[in-house]
């Protein structure tokens, strides 16, 4: 599943990190918390991995 927006992006990687015990989970604030508890390290790294070119800062709901 690929990140839609920048801003998906760089919570998975804080997810990430803060799983692989990069980062202290304390760190994490808002949808980086809820993607640490809720997604795989697998499911986090395609997240992180999506390519930037062409993506949007956020995405409107």
């Amino acid at each position: 599943m690929p990140a839609k927006s920048r801003a998906q992006q760089k919570a998975a990687g804080a997810a990430l990190s803060a799983k692989r015990g990069e980062t202290p989970k304390s760190e994490l604030k808002g949808a980086s918390k809820q993607m640490v508890e809720s997604m795989s390290e697998k499911q986090l790294e395609e997240f992180t991995s999506t390519k930037r070119k062409g993506k949007p800062q956020h995405v409107s709901k």
